[in-house]
């Protein structure tokens, strides 16, 4: 029996780091396109150092029970841990990781390009084509809305909203922003934006962008009664937590004519997608593809790796959720 550490790795991952992970470690992985299920997960833990997680996967105090008191550390492959009892981590002494940074920059590129793509009824636009609906130009054909010197207000003012404020400065657009905190002058400087209580950032949209966790406070931040406090015309996009977004409420807002267009990359009941959204043309749906790129899933990857390694030789890892639980 060999006497490496015993890793399970709960979907696959790309290939470069999981080979690095490999040369250390023995490794398993679990290649159900769907996920584990609840009941086998609780069986495949036992006996593991170390756990590289999904946010399809949640690790709760039975699951950490269920793993039993070698396990080491969580590696959360995905910069939200919403999917993590970070509590329940620390009272288990286990440590628990995320992936943030790496897929910033991607991420608000995913943001930005169901922005434009919703403004401008891109995917309207193909699926009309592709049905060989026949058509001649015309002057009020498929009209959308401009993105360039408008007003975007960011829900979320942290590193991935901030580099959607970046994006949209360059479309000369008006930054606002609503976040729990000031930030500090020299970014509200960087990005141009001024901050904004959530209410008025609703009234003087004309693009929302959704950057925040999912906690609490911000599930079904954006209701019905959000939703009448926008403008008409503008677009919603969510690539953060699709709890943040009451899917109902939004169906009806876009069937109304309440709201112009949305763009989502994330789901309040994922995998499952709200049946009027799929319906309605001036809907962008994606399926979770925020940070899918290769550069940025072998990046998001070498620090699920990294963070692994560091709990096990009894280093801190790089992106610790849980210090309480090296010490402090």
């Amino acid at each position: 029996m060999s006497d490496r550490p015993n890793v399970l790795v709960t979907r696959p991952i790309m290939e470069a780091p999981l080979a690095r992970l490999g040369e250390r470690c023995e490794v398993e992985v679990h290649h159900n396109e769907f996920g584990i299920p609840r009941e086998e997960l609780l069986e495949v833990v036992a006996g593991r150092n170390a756990i590289v997680t999904m946010l399809t996967e949640h690790v709760d105090a039975e699951l950490l029970a269920a793993a039993g008191p070698q396990l080491k550390v969580v590696a959360n492959h995905a910069v939200g841990f919403d999917n993590i009892d970070v509590a329940a981590c620390t009272a288990a002494g286990v440590l628990a990781t995320n992936t943030p940074d790496v897929l910033t920059e991607t991420t608000a590129d995913t943001a930005f390009a169901l922005l434009m793509a919703a403004a401008r009824r891109v995917g309207e636009g193909e699926r009309f084509l592709r049905a060989k609906t026949p058509w001649i130009w015309g002057p009020l054909m498929m009209l959308g809305q401009d993105v360039h010197h408008k007003t975007i207000g960011i829900v979320g003012f942290g590193r991935i909203g901030q580099a959607v404020a970046r994006r949209a400065r360059g479309f000369g657009m008006r930054v606002i922003y609503s976040d729990a905190v000031q930030l500090p002058p020299e970014v509200e400087a960087e990005t141009g934006a001024e901050r904004r209580e959530f209410g008025d950032l609703l009234a003087e949209s004309d693009f929302i962008s959704i950057h925040t966790n999912l906690t609490p406070e911000t599930r079904h931040l954006f209701d019905a009664r959000a939703f009448r406090a926008m403008k008409p015309t503008a677009v919603l996009v969510n690539t953060s937590r699709g709890p943040v977004v009451d899917e109902a409420a939004l169906a009806e807002a876009l069937e109304n004519d309440h709201l112009f267009a949305a763009g989502l990359d994330v789901f309040e009941h994922e995998p499952e997608v709200d049946p009027r959204l799929l319906n309605l043309e001036n809907v962008v749906v994606i399926p979770h593809l925020g940070s899918a790129t290769v550069d940025t899933r072998n990046a998001m990857g070498e620090l699920a790796v990294d963070n692994v390694f560091a709990a096990l030789e009894g280093t801190r890892p790089p992106t610790l959720l849980n210090p309480d639980a090296f010490g402090g």
